[in-house]
């Protein structure tokens, strides 16, 4: 059986330190070693684990050209036949568009799990040892496998984790579905299914990052004006998603302008700003049971397999 769990370290608050122990928001990210933050759980030590620093950064400033090597080196260790599964220490900030790429990008057979912290490593309760040590249980779940995140005791599917709070310890949540499982002293109690689904693969984001096409998210709301539609067109956006109102709602002074980046070959794709639910009804398009940063992800790949890459 495969024994060996890789992490690979990103940076984020779990990485993160501050100057005073006692503040848990005041602190600087991506400070810490993913090698630091293993040999500060104990309970680690002596398994077989490998530690590589993939980069160091904070979450907030994610960008594409370090999700290529994230989901390069995830994909080679995953290969290993030694390997039974791969962390990522990760920033809670981006971390679901994270999670989302990675599964529909490599939809692995074995378990990637993302692991992150709501306080630094500094803090006098940092949480993130305690997730650390909850995701490698994770990984060595029997038939575990897909992309997970584990944040303060429980499991979060790749499609449907979501950062629902801004510094509680207990920051995240799964939507209508509820949590994939619970950790509870070191053994998973599993609620649903592991993430599934077809694998686009590593050849769809092979391509320079500078050149992945360019997609961005817009908002519908009160006093919403169409300048901004229009501005993203002419600057050459090649594909938008609109955070709606409600249940797809849209403020009608932006449908002009959305019917015209339609017209200009601009896909529109529509979601809804509420933390929850998904838009129900008819039309509702590709989008309607994500999240605004996972459509964004979506449309990039779909973007992407379809040639339209940017200058």
């Amino acid at each position: 059986m495969p024994s060996t769990i890789v992490i690979l370290g990103t940076g984020g608050t779990i990485a993160g330190t501050a100057a005073d122990a006692g503040d848990n928001v005041g602190y600087t990210a991506a400070q810490r070693s993913v090698a630091d933050l293993l040999a500060a759980v104990p309970a680690l030590a002596g398994q077989a684990i490998e530690a590589e620093q993939l980069a160091q950064l904070d979450s907030k400033d994610m960008d594409h050209a370090t999700w290529q090597r994230l989901a390069q080196r995830v994909a080679a260790h995953l290969a290993r036949p030694e390997v039974a599964g791969v962390l990522v220490t990760h920033g809670t900030d981006t971390l679901e568009e994270t999670a989302w790429l990675l599964q529909r990008v490599l939809a692995p057979a074995k378990p990637v799990v993302l692991v992150a912290a709501m306080r630094p490593a500094t803090a006098l309760a940092a949480d993130g040892p305690q997730n650390l040590l909850d995701a490698v249980a994770v990984v060595r779940t029997p038939g575990a496998r897909g992309v997970v995140a584990v944040l303060a005791g429980r499991v979060h599917a790749a499609g449907d984790v979501r950062k629902v709070h801004p510094y509680r310890a207990d920051a995240f949540g799964s939507g209508d579905g509820g949590a994939l499982g619970v950790v509870e002293e070191g053994r998973l109690r599993r609620f649903r299914d592991w993430p599934a689904g077809a694998a686009l693969g590593l050849d769809l984001i092979a391509a320079d990052p500078a050149t992945w096409p360019w997609v961005e998210i817009v908002t519908s709301h009160a006093g919403a004006r169409p300048e901004a539609v229009r501005a993203l067109v002419a600057a050459g956006v090649q594909g938008l998603v609109v955070a709606a109102t409600g249940n797809g709602t849209l403020h009608q002074a932006l449908v002009p302008a959305l019917d015209g980046a339609l017209a200009a070959g601009v896909p529109v794709w529509r979601c809804s700003r509420c933390a929850r639910g998904v838009l129900v009804g008819p039309d509702t398009g590709p989008a309607a049971a994500m999240t605004p940063w996972q459509a964004r992800v979506e449309l990039l790949l779909v973007l992407l397999s379809a040639g339209r890459g940017g200058a």
